[in-house]
């Protein structure tokens, strides 16, 4: 038995020396999974937003294709928020700006900043946004994609020696159909 297991339960007490040292395993580490190293990506940035609460948020399924998130911003003007979308990621930012003017006997009501983010699948689209009784409101569309099948053309090929020829003799022999073909549409 290894050291820091606990028999009967999930969690564990320690890891082991061997555990430390691993590097971390991608999910997307299949050869069966090509391509997807943006999903990987955004698992990341997903993993690594903030966990802070603030300001509390609601995500609503308006149809087939519609989605709003909900913020609430109680006490911020539309001068105070800001809607970017970097590299997928949807991030609204709040900044109150404190009035020097005001003398507090008593500060319950904090002036603060926010930063949200929200990972958005390829294809998302914000279509707008609106700010009604201390609530934000954006709407968000994923357009209608059309499947799309392609029939991939195969092609023998020369077998010589017992082999088939290489990878770089057929690129060559594309080469030469193709300016072939170039010089019979002269």
């Amino acid at each position: 038995m290894r050291s820091g297991a606990v028999i009967g339960s999930a969690s564990r007490l320690s890891l082991t020396d061997e555990e430390k040292h691993m590097s971390r395993l991608s999910l997307f580490n299949s050869p069966l999974l090509l391509g997807f190293d943006h999903f990987e990506r955004a698992l990341d940035r997903v993993s690594k937003i903030s966990s802070d609460g603030y300001p509390p948020y609601n995500i609503e399924q308006l149809g087939e294709n519609a989605l709003r998130i909900t913020l609430a911003v109680a006490g911020f003007a539309m001068g105070d928020l800001g809607i970017t979308i970097e590299d997928n990621q949807l991030v609204v930012r709040g900044k109150q700006a404190d009035d020097p003017q005001r003398v507090y006997l008593h500060r319950g009501i904090a002036a603060r900043q926010f930063q949200r983010s929200f990972v958005l699948a390829e294809g998302i689209e914000v279509s707008g946004a609106r700010l009604d009784n201390g609530l934000l409101h954006i709407d968000l569309v994923r357009p209608e994609v059309e499947s799309r099948v392609r029939t991939i053309q195969i092609t023998g090929g020369e077998i010589t020696g017992g082999s088939q020829r290489s990878a770089s003799g057929a690129l060559a022999e594309t080469q030469e159909r193709a300016a072939g073909a170039v010089e019979r549409i002269r």
